[in-house]
């Protein structure tokens, strides 16, 4: 009996488990149905919410055409082209099917079935950004992208999704599907400054997009995701390797055979390049960088003429390449600058990196990069500013203010020297303490007269070039300094243009007679500064049958490394380090940096003497003169600094020092 009402308890107890499992159910579902509504409500509200605005957008759609600006050199060549190319707007029964089809291909194949929205795509972009960690795949459709162009702004926000798909479907609701495909490939950017697949066929292939083949179309199709990394001009490998992409999905879906695929693919093996070059960019970019200030809001296309010489261009592109890639790595240098400018102000060339295809910085115009004793020549030129001559005699011994005690290259000391030694030499005590006897603060406003605005430390360490310099300053310093110690103002652009030829604006001629230091003393320091170059840390950027006059800079732990300098009229100046300061290995300014400016400068003379426009080294009635003046001349200096003085401190005499055995001597 007692097995029997076991059981009739165990049923009873199964049969109460089922009713409260039975219930739970039911309560999650009601739940899960609640929260549904209340969702589905929210999310209507939020919908309505933001198309409250929509109204007011569509009214003010953007089919304005952005104006374009083409940039030229002093030769009247192309530098750059900005903004939305003038052109002919082409419909989608004008281009040829495989454009078409390698668009659709790429970008939403089920372009022609969707009403805006493709919930399929969505959901095949969600899947694979989850299953394959690091890519970022986007569902959004063709519609959708020209309905963000025309009415939205690129942020990346919730609203401005949610408004681009409420969009979308009304777009779909007043045009067919050509006239969207067609609206979105006159719009869409293509790199270049070209807006629209015409623009881009022209600028890439020199022909009309109705003429383009299969392979060319992938390659347009291909920009699409990213216009500026995968140009077939500026990026010639990343292009081939997207165009076969292109391909491959235009076979998938069926649109060309595995014989085209095979045969397309073999031609870009065959017919891709490295392209040099795209260091102009970094000059343009700085000049339309502040174009508005010059004319306004454009009302029009316009034409920009610059002071860019293309030859002297391309020779400090050819530099930075070259030195970089020959010793770059082995040094552990990676990026580098130059800036070449007359004396007049006028920016010849300007390269702000190493390749502006992997980064726009411009280092030449916005980086801060310690100058370190390419500085030194201001501390010098506010001693003579101050009654110092090149011969009078300064001692050079370890020293300290307080706690600050800096030191030589190499704790080489050398006692009493001449004031043209320690700047040849490149003496660190001596630079520190002419700074100490003049006050840091007046150095400061001496860098800020030649035309440095850059923020300084008013302390002793800016003897040592501490305070970060853009590569463009420092050039204008000494541009100063070559002009004989008048104002000099960078400046790029002549004239401006409209589309017509009609002057828009003109640089007025400016040669500033204003003096901010006096004559003989900038005639002092030049003198000492061709020291530099011929017996001193600057030998490397000689050239023969040329004046030079310059100074190498190093900054603390080989972080930055500088030669700046100049012949005549002509002034370059040359950094090379490391985007996130990172020590190099023992590179000086006299070094990769004194390599550069010599192949650059080298071409910007010869090119500057077939102009005709290479003037003669500043120099003064006294120049060369005896006493006080700028001593004997160079070849004084030379024979002076061939036997160096003993030391009058504690350290051992020094031995006679020649040419030969002049190290550099930075920090």
């Amino acid at each position: 009996m007692a097995p029997r009402k076991s059981s009739k308890k165990s049923k009873g107890k199964s049969r109460k488990r089922s009713y409260n499992d039975a219930s739970s159910l039911k309560k999650l579902i009601h739940f899960g149905l609640v929260a549904g509504l209340w969702c589905g409500i929210a999310l209507a509200g939020l919908i309505a919410w933001y198309a409250a605005e929509l109204p007011g957008i569509i009214d003010d759609p953007h089919f304005e055409r952005k104006y374009a600006v083409t940039v030229e050199a002093y030769d009247g060549s192309t530098v750059a082209r900005y903004g939305e190319l003038k052109g002919i707007s082409v419909e989608v029964k004008d281009l040829p099917p495989n454009l078409i089809h390698a668009v659709l291909s790429i970008e939403d194949r089920r372009f022609y079935s969707h009403w805006g929205i493709d919930p399929l795509g969505i959901a095949r972009a969600l899947v694979t950004n989850i299953t394959k960690p690091g890519a970022m795949h986007g569902g959004s459709t063709i519609t959708q992208q020209l309905a963000k162009n025309l009415f939205l702004t690129p942020e990346q926000k919730l609203k401005r999704k949610i408004q681009e798909a409420i969009l979308a479907v009304w777009l779909e609701t007043q045009l067919t599907k050509d006239e969207i495909l067609s609206a979105y490939l006159n719009r869409v950017y293509m790199g270049g400054g070209a807006y629209g697949v015409e623009a881009a066929s022209r600028i890439y292939f020199g022909k009309s997009a109705k003429d383009l083949n299969l392979r060319e179309s992938a390659a347009i199709a291909g920009l699409l995701k990213a216009p500026s990394r995968y140009s077939p001009t500026a990026n010639p490998e990343k292009s081939a390797e997207r165009t076969k992409v292109v391909l491959a999905a235009m076979k998938d879906a069926g649109y060309i055979t595995d014989k085209d695929l095979k045969a397309n693919t073999t031609s870009i093996d065959k017919e891709v390049r490295t392209v040099e070059g795209n260091g102009e960019r970094f000059y343009s970019d700085w000049v339309v960088s502040d174009l508005n200030s010059l004319t306004g809001e454009l009302p029009s296309d316009m034409v920009v003429q610059t002071t860019m010489i293309p030859e002297i261009q391309s020779a400090a592109e050819a530099a930075i390449k070259r030195v970089l890639d020959e010793s770059g790595e082995a040094k552990k240098a990676s990026q580098a600058a130059v800036v070449v400018m007359d004396t007049d102000g006028a920016v010849l060339a300007m390269v702000g990196g190493r390749d502006y295809r992997t980064s726009q910085f411009n280092r030449a115009v916005d980086a801060l990069r310690p100058p370190g004793s390419s500085f030194k020549p201001i501390v010098y030129l506010t001693a003579l500013e101050q009654g110092m001559k090149p011969s009078d005699m300064v001692n050079d011994a370890p020293v300290q203010y307080g706690k600050y005690k800096p030191t030589n290259f190499k704790n080489e000391y050398f006692g009493e020297v001449p004031l043209e030694f320690a700047l040849a030499r490149s003496l660190n005590t001596v630079a520190v303490q002419l700074a100490y006897n003049v006050g840091a603060g007046t150095v400061v406003d001496t860098a800020h007269r030649l035309g440095i605005k850059a923020d300084l430390h008013r302390d002793l360490s800016v003897a040592l070039g501490s305070s970060g310099v853009p590569p463009l300053e420092m050039a204008t310093a000494y541009a100063s300094i070559a002009r004989g110690g008048f104002v000099v103002v960078p400046y790029a652009i002549t004239r401006i243009k409209d589309m017509d030829g009609r002057l828009v604006y003109e640089r007025a001629p400016f040669a500033s007679e204003r003096r901010i230091v006096n004559e003989q003393s900038i005639a002092n320091l030049i003198y000492m500064m061709e020291g530099v170059v011929q017996v001193g840390t600057g030998q490397g950027a000689a050239i023969n049958g040329y004046r030079i006059a310059g100074k190498t800079g190093t900054s603390q732990d080989f972080r930055d490394a500088w030669f700046i300098g100049f012949s005549g009229n002509l002034i370059c100046a040359v950094w090379v380090g490391n985007d996130d300061n990172s020590s190099m290995k023992s590179v000086t300014g006299g070094s990769l940096p004194a390599r550069i400016w010599k192949e650059t400068m080298t071409t910007a003379l010869h090119v500057a003497e077939q102009r005709n426009t290479l003037k003669p080294m500043y120099s003064t009635s006294t120049w060369g003169g005896s006493g006080g003046n700028a001593g004997n001349g160079i070849d004084s200096l030379i024979n002076r600094l061939l036997t160096a003085p003993a030391s009058n401190d504690q350290q051992p005499a020094t031995q006679p020092v020649s040419a030969t055995d002049l190290p550099p001597s930075e920090y």
